[in-house]
């Protein structure tokens, strides 16, 4: 079974990485179960393992952190449906290609419930949203916005790290960074696609296509 537990208000970025390396360790040792936590941080930019120095276009903009998760640099703040997912992948599985691919294709699902065509693209982790309204890259090809990033970390086969939705965040807060090193393409939220959905909404269709394609999931109350 995993704990689903949701955090009101905005978490900072260092506790909830502290509560993470716990409950990680937790799992390791058999004391704790399975946990998917859903947050919302302050604005700050993390930079993972594969981030360029040159792709923080604005450091003083907002904090800044170092991750040893996977990817590049990201945006996180309010409006931004956090997906904190901590899984044993002893027990799912021992395949990180397989994993992201699936955390994937959950975005993928939830974002189908609200009539949102999510989409992977090769050499791009995250989920896309095809934009033909707005005119072609310079390059001649389509405009792809990203909804949804993803970067994980693993310690003996437990997953830590995870999703980040934009539901409804300021999208000028991405403009200090570039966005996962990639240019030309833009940022998107779901209420920027002109969706009035709210966190709540969102929440209810993680937890559903979540426990279609992972399991079934409890109650927790947030820490």
């Amino acid at each position: 079974m995993v704990n689903w537990i949701i955090r009101e208000g905005l978490v900072p970025y260092p506790q909830a990485v502290a509560e993470m390396e716990a409950l990680v360790a937790g799992i390791i040792a058999g004391t704790e179960d399975e946990a998917v936590w859903l947050l919302e941080h302050p604005p700050l930019y993390t930079a993972g393992t594969s981030a360029r120095g040159q792709d923080l276009i604005d450091p003083d903009r907002f904090p800044v952190f170092e991750t040893r998760r996977g990817g590049q640099y990201t945006y996180h703040g309010p409006g931004q449906r956090v997906v904190y997912v901590m899984l044993d992948l002893n027990r799912r599985g021992r395949d990180v290609r397989a994993f992201v691919e699936s955390l994937e294709n959950w975005v993928i699902d939830t974002l189908d419930t609200f009539n949102i065509r999510g989409e992977i693209r090769p050499g791009r982790v995250g989920v896309w949203v095809a934009r033909p309204e707005k005119p072609l890259l310079p390059d001649g090809s389509p405009r792809e916005d990203k909804i949804a990033a993803i970067g994980i970390r693993l310690r003996k086969w437990i997953s830590f790290h995870g999703i980040a939705i934009n539901v409804e965040p300021d999208l000028d807060h991405f403009g200090g960074i570039v966005p996962c090193g990639i240019t030309g393409h833009g940022v998107t939220s779901l209420v920027d696609l002109g969706l009035p959905v709210t966190m709540a909404d969102l929440d209810v269709a993680l937890r559903w296509c979540f426990e279609q394609r992972f399991g079934a999931t409890q109650e927790t109350d947030a820490p």
